[in-house]
């Protein structure tokens, strides 16, 4: 059950607030294929079942979802995998604890998904020697699981002080610590300066890459719309501001898009150009666009898009939202049907998310 890429490119479904609908997900593998990515890892942080009653399991229709999604991925080509955090588990990880790991790994490895993600963002991390206990668990992670390739977010996941502010101190050397002590083979998250990075370049990666021993895999936090203030924008522009860095550097690129499945297309796009063959001239991402979300709607997400990133919902007079509004509940689709959502304030903010 090898990944069918070494470098690999795509989709992390991380991000807080309303999930992705079943449909968007299934609907995602077919445009990650077109778009010429490889890997789709659902961790949405509103599933409980991957992080605070991840000891539990899911129901018999939410599993028979899951189940679909993995098949659906596999039979187009693409990795699919889960993004598990057990929460606070490096703060007391005995005999029971391992019993309960392992038991959830090894639900998870009935899916047959070749990527697993093992997330200890969000959560306390002042707890010396946290890079160690961490590791270990890691370790024992590999060990039960089938999956084929195993990425680890750090608690610290950027140099971002806003981690230290949320999360507590980092401990002394936890990057050295960490990239000391994981298996070799394990790969590690990096969003880069900041939490949402405007940009990310070789000189931002020489840092972590250097303290760590080994190249990270971005979680870029473009485009999602979680946080307070972002929550209240959208972000429809391709990615830009990075460049393509080698793989001693960088061993992957994932984004987290927005909490609307169909309007995150137009920034993954950007992702698509900087890494995928078949895509780097534009137009195939071009194309792709225009048939998922239509001709007139794409002219008037690029007609708004400046608004809708720059002012958002706070800057917006009543009446213009309520222009916008009609407008988008006129026209038929996914994409229109999200923005007209949006500007009805149907996408609020989780206070969960304090990264802001």
């Amino acid at each position: 059950m090898a990944a069918t890429t070494a470098f690999l490119t795509g989709v992390i479904e991380g991000f807080y607030g309303r999930p992705w609908s079943h449909e968007s997900r299934l609907a995602y593998a077919d445009y990650l294929a077109r778009l010429g990515l490889s890997c789709y890892l659902y961790c949405p942080k509103s599933d409980p079942y991957l992080r605070k009653a991840w000891q539990e399991d899911w129901s018999p229709g939410a599993w028979a979802d899951l189940t679909v999604l993995a098949q659906t991925y596999r039979q187009r080509g693409l990795d699919f995998g889960l993004g598990l955090s057990p929460f606070e588990l490096y703060k007391s990880y005995g005999a029971a604890e391992k019993k309960h790991l392992q038991a959830k790994l090894s639900r998870l490895n009935e899916l047959n998904a070749p990527l697993l993600a093992i997330l200890f963002d969000d959560m306390p991390g002042d707890v010396e020697d946290l890079g160690a206990r961490q590791a270990e668990i890691v370790a024992d992670v590999q060990a039960w699981s089938s999956a084929s390739k195993i990425i680890v977010c750090p608690t610290y996941y950027s140099f971002d002080p806003v981690l230290e502010k949320f999360f507590g101190q980092m401990p002394d050397r936890y990057w050295p610590q960490l990239g000391e002590q994981l298996p070799a083979d394990v790969d590690v998250f990096w969003t880069g300066n900041a939490v949402c990075s405007e940009r990310i370049t070789r000189a931002d990666i020489e840092g972590i890459v250097s303290a760590l021993g080994r190249p990270v895999v971005l979680w870029d936090n473009y485009p999602v719309n979680d946080g307070a203030i972002r929550s209240r924008h959208l972000y429809l522009e391709p990615l830009s501001d990075r460049e393509r860095l080698p793989t001693d550097l960088v061993a992957g690129h994932f984004c987290n898009p927005m909490n609307q499945a169909c309007l995150s297309l137009p920034a993954l796009t950007g992702l698509s150009d900087l890494y995928s063959e078949s895509t780097k001239d534009g137009e195939c991402s071009k194309g792709m666009l225009r048939a998922v979300v239509g001709e007139q709607v794409l002219g008037l997400l690029q007609q708004h898009g400046a608004e809708f990133a720059n002012l958002g919902l706070d800057e917006m007079t009543e009446q213009r939202r309520r222009e916008l509004t009609a407008l988008y509940e006129h026209e038929t689709g996914d994409a229109a049907a999200e923005v007209a959502g949006w500007l009805r304030g149907e996408y609020t903010f989780d206070p969960a998310c304090l990264t802001d």
